[in-house]
């Protein structure tokens, strides 16, 4: 067994790879949507909040229902 890898991710990483995969797949998702929607409103700063401060898509979450007041279907319109 290859311990390499063991030794450069947390433990509780190493015990729930399942969960962090989720965590990230979902993360990514509402990133790409706020970051998408920002970009192609031109809001220059919430762009950049977006790129830097990473909250497992609750801010971008909070962006896009809380100050666009978008409906889900919304989000996936050109």
């Amino acid at each position: 067994m290859d311990t390499s890898l063991s030794f450069a991710l947390p433990v509780w990483v190493q015990a729930h790879q399942s969960l962090s995969f989720v965590a990230i797949i979902w993360s990514m998702f509402w990133a790409g949507l706020a970051l998408w929607h920002t970009a192609k409103r031109g809001k220059v700063g919430w762009f950049l909040v977006f790129m830097l401060v990473h909250t497992l898509g609750l801010l971008e979450i909070i962006y896009l229902f809380g100050v666009l007041r978008l409906k889900f279907a919304d989000l996936f319109k050109k």
